[in-house]
């Protein structure tokens, strides 16, 4: 097949034109067409495809084939001429998170001489990975800083196709991944790259460029972050976030941090008085449950809407007070938790009961000989897991 012409490199901003059907075929049961030219650009480089219509249908996907440009639709478009329509919106997203995404990889080599690694561009948020062990807050303001001067001065982004040949003559940021003539996108006086994708014509309509927050990757750093119109979006969410919370809590939004820092050491105080408390409640209410045990050595029960924190030191006070089995279950509104303790008298390996109860509730649990803990379905019959389980118990040990 001969090579589509590729309209969108001569003019990424159009959005409508007219072409020769050259063939047809079925990919994964939906139609496909290959044109003479066309204006959708396809996945590669870690740019999404374009969507839009053809001859009125909608584009579900485009796919370069070495050079032939597939793209398959929802229904049949007949007809040997077709009129195409590229979603700009869709479009103009992805110029600016990919011309941002080159500034900012420039901005990293200056500012930290990060290499880039790899380049992703999402459908909420793009992902760059670079060279780097280590980043703080000072360095991601000189990089942000860095890279928005650049958007700020409104720079000539062009793109040329340069010959192997004459390739060694322009200063690229990294080598080229393929060999043979090679398209540079150059932002004026900042960066030189080798790249087949979509951009902007000037930096100024790359909007606002802002890194989102990292991440460890193989032992280098992921950066994700967005541009334009997803960087308004963005700020935006955040702004609401810190306001609202700084009402919530009467303070300054500068003050949040430490008011947070504040809480969360209340919290944790907190906590630590309640874990107090529930077991020494639990130790009084494993007295209660021994001494009305009337002999009985297997003691069943359920509990709703109970910390499974006091359920299991229930069940475990009440082990230590003599020969007892404890199968106890707490139902909370997201996790069914289930403990099953036995007194160290006993002899019976609970270990073998997580085969017995765990696919009742669906769940998965482990533990030790004399105390396992399984986690299920909150709709789950506890009741009859927990039968089950004491039906277990008394044969092994009457046996």
């Amino acid at each position: 097949m001969p090579a589509t012409e590729k309209l969108y490199f001569e003019d990424p901003a159009r959005m409508e034109f007219e072409a020769r059907v050259v063939e047809r075929r079925v990919v994964d049961g939906l139609p496909a067409i290959v044109l003479d030219r066309t204006c959708f650009y396809p996945e590669s480089g870690g740019q999404p495809w374009d969507l839009g219509r053809l001859g009125g249908a909608p584009v579900l996907r485009v796919i370069d084939e070495k050079g032939t440009i597939l793209h398959v639709l929802e229904r049949e478009a007949p007809g040997e001429m077709l009129r195409g329509e590229v979603d700009w919106p869709r479009r103009f997203d992805h110029m600016q998170q990919h011309s941002g995404q080159h500034i900012l990889s420039q901005a990293f080599i200056e500012e930290a001489r990060g290499e880039t690694r790899s380049f992703h561009l999402g459908p909420e948020a793009s992902t760059l990975e670079i060279g780097l062990a280590a980043a703080d807050d000072g360095l991601i303001d000189r990089v942000e800083w860095r890279a928005n001067a650049v958007v700020f001065e409104d720079r000539e982004v062009r793109t040329s196709f340069v010959p192997s040949e004459l390739i060694g003559e322009v200063p690229l940021r990294r080598p080229p991944k393929v060999t043979g003539t090679i398209r540079v996108v150059e932002v004026a006086g900042f960066d030189f790259s080798a790249c087949g994708g979509t951009h902007v014509r000037r930096t100024g309509e790359i909007g606002l460029i802002k890194i989102l927050g990292w991440e460890r990757i193989r032992g280098n750093l992921r950066f994700a972050f967005v541009c334009g119109g997803r960087a308004l979006a963005a700020c935006q969410i955040r702004t609401r976030i810190v306001r609202e919370l700084a009402g919530r809590f009467n303070v300054l939004p500068a003050d949040l941090p430490a008011q947070v820092e504040r809480l969360a050491g209340e919290a944790k105080t907190l906590k630590k008085s309640l874990r107090t408390w529930e077991e020494a409640a639990a130790e009084r209410e494993a007295a209660d449950l021994a001494a009305a045990a009337a002999g009985e050595r297997i003691l069943v029960r359920v509990f709703d809407d109970r910390r499974p924190e006091s359920v299991r030191a229930l069940a475990l006070g009440l082990v230590r007070r003599g020969p007892f089995a404890a199968l106890f279950a707490a139902r909370g509104p997201e996790r069914l938790r289930i403990f099953l303790a036995r007194a160290e008298g006993l002899d019976v390996d609970l270990r073998t009961l997580v085969g017995l109860v765990a696919p009742l509730v669906s769940g998965k649990g482990g533990g030790g000989p004399s105390l396992v803990e399984i986690a299920g379905d909150p709709k789950a019959d506890a009741g009859a897991a927990l039968a089950e389980a004491a039906a277990a118990v008394r044969a092994a040990l009457a046996d």
